[in-house]
């Protein structure tokens, strides 16, 4: 019987070679995140079925035994959870190998190619660097954490980063950087290749606005779906999300002329201020290049008479910061109706591990 492992270690070689260690056995890993509470990562057990967990101490199966994988499954990945509770993404060995497959055929990935893991381990961005270079046989490097020296320093030449890292730290050593998450900087490095995907694609599907090879896209009633090879199987918890293999996203968007793919937000994210419409992130990228403001975040509130108002969080130094300047400087590249009708001070803009903005916590 195939089983599901949880692996509690930090990031870095014991990881990895426990990950080599349940694939060996023919099971498939479930890596926690070490920074929810013991009692989190418990509760993920539990609702995942795994039969046991890897940590410092050595192994520990659960009494219950867990619930079997099927044949084939190499991971239970869970989803970002920035809407809510996260699910349980069931990565077959299939799927991980095709992804690593078409990322090297975009890459041009050689044998003296170099990666970097320094995202989380616990999602598909961190973690996909990992298998990918599992699958590749490259030369990886695995760090506990982000840190802005240890990837300024490094002499690998690939990497995943999130927007809100890359602002952090050099990558002018790289040779590529793959930049996953909420939306990227607008200034960002040449060398940086912005990607579009999720937990259910198995890390990102889309490259600079052009699908990897063996991937499909189809926009439906403005929402992307996605087919491929490296999707996943299903969920371990929940419903098949899948229509006669497509996989609807939840994001709205377009593909150009060009065969680009552009996307504008998650269904739920449109803000709609009197008849108009304003996606977050196009006004947070603005807001973030405000010279006094360091963080921001943006999200509809109900009102009487506008429907929705445009309200923004920002994380600023300056206290006498007024809303009739951020609109101002809003303005001067939005719509006026994107402007925020109401600021707020706060001390931290509440983010997923990979950078997105948890809208659901803000609302």
């Amino acid at each position: 019987m195939n089983r599901l492992i949880a692996i509690d270690l930090p990031g870095g070689p014991a990881l990895v070679d426990a990950l080599r260690a349940v694939w060996d056995a023919g099971d498939a890993a479930l890596v926690l995140d070490g920074r929810l509470t013991v009692s989190a990562r418990h509760d993920l057990m539990r609702r995942f079925g795994a039969a046991a967990v890897i940590d410092s101490s050595g192994t520990t199966a659960d009494p219950s035994g867990g619930r079997p994988m099927e044949d084939g499954d190499a991971l239970v990945v869970p989803t970002s959870g920035s809407t809510g509770e996260p699910k349980g993404a069931v990565l077959t060995h299939t799927a991980i190998a095709a992804s690593a497959r078409a990322v090297a055929a975009r890459l041009d990935i050689a044998d003296d190619d170099h990666w970097l893991a320094c995202l989380p381990l616990a999602h598909v961005g961190g973690l996909s660097v990992v298998t990918r270079a599992l699958v590749l046989g490259t030369r990886l490097t695995v760090i506990p954490a982000f840190d802005a020296d240890v990837v300024a320093s490094s002499d690998a030449t690939l990497t995943s980063l999130v927007g809100t890292a890359l602002r952090r730290t050099d990558v002018s050593g790289y040779r590529a950087v793959l930049l996953g998450g909420g939306r990227p900087p607008a200034d960002r490095p040449s060398n940086c290749i912005t990607t579009y995907g999720m937990t259910e694609t198995g890390s990102g599907v889309v490259y600079d606005g052009l699908p990897l090879d063996g991937v499909e896209l189809d926009i439906r009633d403005d929402e992307v779906w996605v087919r491929g090879p490296m999707l996943m199987r299903g969920y371990r918890d929940g419903p098949d999300p899948f229509v006669e293999g497509w996989l609807p996203t939840g994001d709205l968007g377009s593909i150009g002329t060009d065969g680009r793919l552009s996307v504008a937000g998650r269904r739920g994210d449109m803000i709609v201020t009197g008849g108009e419409k304003v996606w977050p992130e196009p006004v947070e990228q603005v807001l973030l290049g405000h010279p006094d403001i360091v963080d921001a975040a943006v999200v509809g509130v109900e009102d009487p008479e506008w429907g929705s108002v445009v309200v923004a969080r920002i994380v600023t130094e300056r206290d006498d910061l007024t809303l009739d300047e951020v609109r101002d400087h809003v303005r001067a590249t939005l719509p006026p109706w994107a402007a925020p009708r109401e600021i707020v001070r706060v001390d931290e803009i509440e983010r997923t591990a990979l950078g997105k903005v948890r809208r659901d916590l803000l609302r």
